[in-house]
């Protein structure tokens, strides 16, 4: 019985249907009105009814949805009279253009590239007021809440209108203070020299760092986090973090209440392998931190890098190393690094998004892997170093993505975003040595997208003159190999020191490469003009023999090793360069060079850094004397306390300075921060120089005061990275010196750029 009622249900429900579908009109014909731009076939492509269709409820209803969600339409009318079907259109407006007022911290060209709404483009008022709400994001992003935009439309002919956002930038929305809730091992302000974000000072001014970003202050808490993990708070948390803006929309106040725990240092070390035919022990001294230091977050996460470079440089590319923590009641962790057979994955391709301006090839050339090897996360980790060590891009992300062709395939995305890679740099300054300055300088690093480097510079001072051009192609034949091109011009006033000035013109050409990443090879031949002249009459006659012009061909090389953590700022780590110039490849002049420098660096603890260095050099004669503009001159730089050249064979007459054949340096300097705020960028320094010099080869020692005595100061000084450039200031008093050494108790050299 049940089965006879649905049956005749869906009887009737069908009849009906049918019933309805045959009382719809078909569709005769079309007629499409208040369409100016658009085609009428566009519309009919939108419309889905054809000639012929019978026009239902239900098809009529999806026709109007689907012209209403092109956008292109403000208002859309379906009207059927018999078999005519009528579609009564009103178009959207057309941008004629976009105009801001009013903006003066956010430019025209940013807003541009932010909002939706371009000219030419069909306007709708949904568009406007998300790009309104856009354009307030943008200003909150600079700490401006109070900003006001209104979007407002100026209607023009043929059914164009012009967009104006008028903006009201209001004032800066500071952060007023930052309350830690919680720290007892920590003061507040070394919790907020952690922090990206500050609260509000006046010597701030040159940065955004004191005006309130939601992403910053979220970024703030990792960092946070960081820190105490890195000095061994492994138990640390944030409980909670907020921020409050004040009524006055000026003001924010932050608080982060947070929970330090307890400090560990490290229990025991162990390394677990679970890879067949290979033996832990093998790569113990690859772990970065020892038993009994003080437990380190970084340090854990470095070694596993560490950790998976040495086990696949043993043969095993397919590699995993997971790190295991355990926490001891006697406040130490037990660390445990389980390497194991990794997932067997390959690189099937490489995509690279972002680089409007830059070649694929320039990215393309940093990966450490090609399309089609093993993975390797630690290989990823270190394209992704090298790419940003290109300083194209403010951002790099690396991201893998599984293939759609094998499951143990996978894709590589490469986004970047790219910077400005150009500079022009004009400044002024003053230097001891020197004396008054003014330079300018243009450069572009990444010249039309190709990672080479060109650049122009004048430097113009009162003892000195510099002209230089220079190129460099860092893929030479399509190779890691750099090639370097040179020109350049100098002069330099050398009355005070050794009654003479001197003129050189030359060009050098260079090759780079590298055998691995930490060691470098230079090779590079230079020609150059060299002229003595404006000789004082009652100058040495040594300096006299030297006077007129002379030509140097030279051979050279230079080996570097570089294992610092930072190249420019360096806390830890060392370096160590040995070159070698051979002149007489043709020229006047025939002369051995040999130079060695070498540092060390050592964190004395989180800002106090020791920096140790030692250097030396030996030039002899091949055949001739050494001329006197390529000896040894001791003092200035590196021997702080002695005038530049105050070290060094002197004659007993004029005293002017004759350099000397070989030379030996070294000495120790300490970093330390002043308690100033980070942003001033100034730290103290402690420093002591030694040094000896030998004498000129041929002069006679009845003429000359010379000794080979070591002489030696100890000082301190200030190094300041100031917004307008960076300033060494250093004060040296001599300690060990001899009677007709010149001494310099006071050093400064300082530039601008603006």
């Amino acid at each position: 019985m049940r089965s006879f009622l649905t049956a005749v249900g869906l009887f009737f429900l069908t009849a009906g249907n049918a019933l309805a579908q045959s009382d719809s009109p078909v569709v005769d014909r079309i007629v499409i009105n208040g369409v100016m731009r658009i085609e009428p076939e566009t519309v009919l492509t939108y419309l889905m009814l054809r000639k012929g269709d019978t026009a239902t409820p239900e098809r009529l209803d999806a026709g109007l949805k689907s012209l209403f969600s092109t956008g292109l339409f403000a208002d859309v009318g379906l009207k059927m009279d018999g078999g005519v079907l009528t579609v009564d259109l009103v178009e959207n407006p057309i941008v004629n253009k976009i105009v801001f007022e009013g903006n003066k911290k956010i430019k025209d060209d940013q807003l541009k590239d932010e909002i939706s709404l371009k000219p030419r483009m069909v306007f709708t008022r949904s568009k406007a007021q998300s790009d309104t709400q856009r354009i307030v994001e943008l200003y909150k992003r600079i700490g401006r809440y109070s900003a006001e935009i209104e979007p407002k439309i100026i209607k023009r002919s043929q059914n164009r209108l012009d967009v104006v956002f008028e903006i009201t930038e209001g004032k800066p929305t500071y952060i007023r203070r930052i309350d830690f809730i919680g720290n007892k091992e920590f003061s507040s302000s070394e919790l907020e020299e952690a922090l990206l974000s500050k609260e509000e000072r006046w010597y701030r001014w040159f940065t955004s760092t004191d005006t309130y970003d939601p992403d910053r202050f979220a970024y703030d808490q990792q960092l946070l986090k960081q820190f105490y993990m890195n000095r061994g708070y492994a138990d640390f948390e944030i409980l909670s973090a907020s921020a409050e803006l004040a009524p006055n929309r000026s003001d924010f106040f932050l608080a982060i209440v947070l929970n330090e725990g307890e400090r560990y240092r490290i229990g025991k070390i162990k390394i677990d392998s679970r890879l067949k035919g290979f033996d832990a022990e093998t790569v113990r001294d690859d772990v970065t931190f020892s038993e009994g230091s003080v437990f380190n977050q970084s340090k854990i996460e470095k070694s596993v890098e560490s950790l998976v470079n040495a086990v696949g440089n043993q043969g095993f590319p397919f590699v995993d190393v997971e790190q295991k923590i355990d926490k001891n009641p006697d406040r130490t962790v037990d660390v445990t690094f389980t390497v194991k057979e990794g997932q067997h994955l390959f690189i099937d391709r490489i995509e690279i998004e972002g680089n409007n301006r830059t070649l694929d090839d320039v990215i393309r050339r940093e990966f450490r892997f090609s399309e089609g090897d093993a993975f390797s996360a630690a290989k990823i980790r270190r394209s992704k170093q090298r790419i940003d060590n290109l300083n194209y891009f403010e951002k790099t992300d690396l991201a893998v993505e599984p293939s759609e062709d094998s499951p143990d395939r996978a894709v590589l995305k490469t986004r970047v975003s790219e910077k400005s890679t150009g500079s022009l740099k004009v400044g002024i300054g003053w230097s001891s040595y020197d004396g008054p300055l003014a330079e300018i300088s243009v450069q572009e690093r990444n010249f039309l997208g190709t990672g080479r480097t060109i650049g122009a510079s004048a430097s113009v001072a009162e003892k000195k003159t510099l002209f230089d051009i220079s190129f460099v192609e860092p893929w030479f034949l399509n190779r890691e190999l750099a090639l370097g091109i040179d020109v350049f011009y100098l002069t330099r006033n050398y009355k005070n020191t050794s009654s003479y000035n001197s003129e050189m013109l030359g060009a050098s050409t260079s090759l780079s490469w590298k055998y691995r990443e930490e060691l470098s090879h230079t090779v590079k031949y230079t020609i150059r003009k060299d002229r003595i002249f404006d000789v004082s009459e009652t100058a040495s006659r040594y300096v006299k023999e030297q006077e007129g012009t002379t030509v140097t061909s030279m051979v050279s090389h230079t080996l570097f090793w570089d294992y610092l953590d930072n190249r420019y700022s360096p806390t830890e780590g060392w370096y160590l360069s040995y070159s070698n110039d051979f002149a007489g490849v043709g020229g006047d002049t025939h002369y051995l060079r040999t130079d060695a420098n070498i540092g060390y660096y050592i964190p004395l603890t989180d800002k106090w850094v020791l920096g140790l260095s030692a250097g030396g050099g030996y030039i002899v004669g091949l055949g001739e004397r050494v001329r006197l503009n390529d000896r040894y001159f001791l003092g200035g730089g590196d021997l702080r306390g002695f005038e530049s050249g105050g070290v060094s064979a002197r004659d007993k007459t004029s005293r002017d300075s004759l350099g000397g054949q070989w030379q030996v340096t070294f000495g120790a300097q300490v970093l330390f921060p002043l308690g100033l705020p980070s942003e001033f960028g100034m730290k103290g320094k402690i420093f002591t120089d030694w040094g000896t010099i030998g004498e000129p080869d041929g002069f006679n020692a009845r003429e000359m005061w010379y000794s080979s005595k070591l002489r030696g100061s100890i000082g301190i000084g200030l190094v300041w990275s100031s917004p307008l450039g960076p300033i060494n200031i250093d004060y040296a008093i001599p300690v060990r010196k001899e009677n007709f050494d010149e001494t310099e108790y006071f050093r400064l050299n300082f530039g601008t750029g603006f």
